[in-house]
C-alpha cells in the first residue's frame, strides 16, 4: 500500500504477517539505495514465520516510493516518514499493546538510532545489521575537501559526482545473490548525488558524537570482512552506548550483507542469532511493559561475542 508523507509524496509500504496473532511488531529500515519489498523479502518472511508482524517502508526516492531517485534532501525527512508510518501501525487497535522492535541494515541502522533518539521510551529494542553510525577514518574526507563539497552543494546538490566503489561487489559475498541484487531494478546502482552523500556524512558524524545517548536494548551484528561499513563502527557503538542490555556479534569471514549476500548457511546462522535475541526478550517478557524498556533491561549484563571461524 502507499501512504502520503507531509510533503505530498507517495511512499510504498509492505508487511509480512504470521498466521496467528503476532507476539511483537518489527519495523524494517533498509539501507542506502535499497528497498524493502524485494531485497528484504526473505528477512520479512523469516521473521513472520517466527511469529512476528513485520512492516517496511521504502524511503522517498527509493524502491517503489515516489520522488527523485536516491536524492536525500534532508536525512531527517527519512526519519520523520518512518516515524509517522511506524507510529500509525503501532496505534492501530490490533497492535496497540504489542512489543515494538526496530530493525535496520547499513544506513537503516542510522535511521533506527535516530528514531530511538526521537522517543527513546517508545521502542522495546533494536536489531542493527552492519549499521552506519560513524564515518570510518579510512574514508573520512579531509576538512578542506568537506568544505569544498559543502560549497558545491549549494549549486549542484543533485549531481551524481561522488566517486564510489561498486557497493554491490563489496557487500554481497555470494556470486549468485550478487547477480540477483544487480538484476533488481528497484535498487539504485548509480553514483551518489552530492547532497545525498553529504547528508549521510553529516548524519554519521552526528551519531558518532552522540553514541553515548543510546539507551535502547540492542543487538548489533557485523561481518569482520565488511569493507562497506567498518566493523570497528559496531564495536564503538557497543562500547559507547549507555544501554545496559546490549550484544555485539562479529562474524569472521563475512561481508556487509549478512542477511542477503552470504551463503545460505551463513545467513541461517545470522538469523538464528537474531531470532534468539528477539525471542528471549518477548518470551520472557524482559522489559516489555507499556512505554518501552523497563528495569529488567538495566539489570542485564551486556554481552559481546566474537565468533571463531568455522
Amino acid at each position: 500500500a502507499y501512504v502520503e508523507n507531509c510533503r505530498g509524496v507517495q511512499l510504498f509500504t509492505c508487511r509480512w504477517l504470521p498466521l496467528s496473532p503476532p507476539k511483537a511488531l518489527i519495523f524494517l529500515c533498509h539501507g542506502y539505495g535499497m528497498e524493502c519489498s524485494v531485497s528484504m523479502r526473505d528477512t520479512g518472511m523469516r521473521l513472520a514465520r517466527a511469529g512476528y508482524a513485520v512492516f517496511g517502508i521504502d524511503y522517498q526516492g527509493h524502491g517503489k516510493s515516489h520522488g527523485q531517485r536516491c536524492y536525500i534532501h534532508k536525512f531527517s525527512n527519512i526519519v520523520d516518514d518512518c516515524n509517522n508510518f511506524f507510529k500509525t501501525v503501532c496505534e492501530s487497535g490490533e497492535y496497540r499493546n504489542k512489543p515494538r522492535f526496530l530493525y535496520g541494515e547499513s544506513m537503516g541502522g542510522a535511521v533506527v538510532l535516530l528514531l530511538h533518539r526521537k522517543e527513546a521510551s517508545f521502542w522495546n529494542g533494536a536489531v542493527l545489521v552492519a549499521p552506519m553510525c560513524k564515518i570510518s577514518d579510512k574514508i573520512k574526507p579531509h576538512a578542506v575537501v568537506a568544505n569544498i563539497l559543502t560549497w558545491l552543494e549549494l549549486f549542484i546538490p543533485k549531481w551524481k559526482i561522488v566517486p564510489t566503489k561498486d557497493v554491490i561487489d563489496s557487500a554481497f559475498k555470494d556470486p549468485a545473490k550478487r547477480e540477483q541484487i544487480r538484476s533488481n531494478e528497484l535498487i539504485y546502482q548509480d553514483k551518489p548525488r552530492l547532497k545525498t552523500a553529504l547528508e549521510m556524512m553529516r548524519t554519521s558524524m552526528d551519531l558518532e558524537n552522540r553514541l553515548c545517548e543510546v539507551t535502547v536494548p540492542f543487538l548489533v551484528l557485523h561481518g569482520e570482512d565488511d569493507s562497506v561499513t567498518d566493523p570497528c563502527v559496531s564495536s564503538l557503538l557497543y562500547n559507547s552506548a549507555c544501554s545496559h542490555d546490549k550484544e555485539l556479534k562479529i562474524y569472521p569471514g563475512m561481508w556487509h550483507a549478512l542477511t542477503s549476500g552470504e551463503p545460505d548457511h551463513n545467513v541461517d546462522r545470522v538469523f538464528t542469532d537474531i531470532l534468539s535475541w528477539l525471542d528471549h526478550r518477548v518470551n520472557n517478557q524482559i522489559g516489555l511493559g507499556k512505554g518501552g524498556p523497563l528495569s529488567e533491561y538495566r539489570q542485564k549484563k551486556p554481552t559481546k561475542f566474537l565468533y571463531s571461524s568455522l
